[in-house]
């Protein structure tokens, strides 16, 4: 192992090295081709060829350098790396906020997710992205074990405009906590009683947020005292069965919701 960390120490010096590793394994040959997309001169990559072929990652021919079946492999393995890292970098802040059952999909499906989180100019920016998903979809489907003010105006503006398509299935505290606002239980009625939303009530905990919009998925992400930590969305198809399953799961189990049920007093 010593040996292959002292050669990935070697590539990851420098990154004029894994970017001529990477474009020599895609085909690109002659080292004055390599100029201009790594920005190196003739002489740096000159070391990096010469350094190479003792290793016998590229060799040359006539028409330049070209990376070897090892040197394609390595660069290869490196791309993933250089991905995983990536990633890594990106939700190691949100990870702990993730649903546990979230673990049901590969965590490299959010390898190109868009991350939004709350800055001290922008506080609200997590749910401001979530509520803009919402308001530009032409179907939308929500689980989740809140339905707070905004999104629930937002939905029923949209349905009753006869401008989306809407399926929910939330928590029963949640409805229970809308049932003591006057004018959140009017919007909550006025959505239920449109032919283009069905609603359902899950009396067990519901332990995400999650909606999908046109078919791009939107984790809104809290911690334990239910402060929004980030907004998370992806058009993985992976990540978007999660739900979709997630979803049906608790659709299967859930009653729907009938305003007769709770009371406003």
């Amino acid at each position: 192992m010593d040996a292959a960390l002292s050669e990935l120490e070697f590539l990851a010096r420098s990154e004029n090295r894994v970017r001529v590793l990477q474009l020599l394994a895609t085909g690109c040959p002659a080292r004055g081709g390599l100029g201009e997309p790594t920005g190196a001169s003739r002489a740096a990559l000159g070391r990096i060829l010469e350094a190479f072929s003792a290793r016998s990652w590229v060799r040359q021919e006539s028409e330049g350098y070209v990376a070897t079946v090892t040197g394609q492999l390595l660069a290869e393995g490196l791309s993933d790396l250089l991905e995983t890292v990536e990633t890594e970098r990106k939700l190691r802040d949100i990870v702990p906020y993730l649903p546990t059952s979230a673990r049901g999909f590969d965590i490299t499906q959010l390898a190109d997710a868009t991350v939004t989180v709350p800055t001290q100019t922008k506080p609200t920016a997590p749910l401001q992205r979530v509520l803009e998903r919402m308001q530009n979809a032409e179907t939308l489907r929500a689980v989740s074990h809140t339905l707070n003010e905004q999104s629930l105006a937002v939905v029923t503006e949209r349905v009753t405009a006869d401008r989306q398509r809407f399926e929910g299935v939330f928590a029963e505290r949640a409805i229970e906590t809308l049932a003591t606002d006057e004018a959140s239980w009017a919007a909550l009625t006025n959505l239920a009683a449109s032919d283009d939303a069905q609603l359902w009530v899950q009396s067990d905990d519901v332990p995400l947020a999650a909606t999908v919009s046109d078919g791009t998925v939107t984790l809104l992400l809290r911690d334990d005292d239910g402060l929004v930590q980030a907004a998370l969305e992806t058009e993985r198809s992976a990540v978007r069965e999660w739900v979709t399953d997630t979803f049906d799961r608790y659709k299967q189990t859930a009653t729907p919701f009938s305003p007769t049920s709770y009371t406003t007093d």
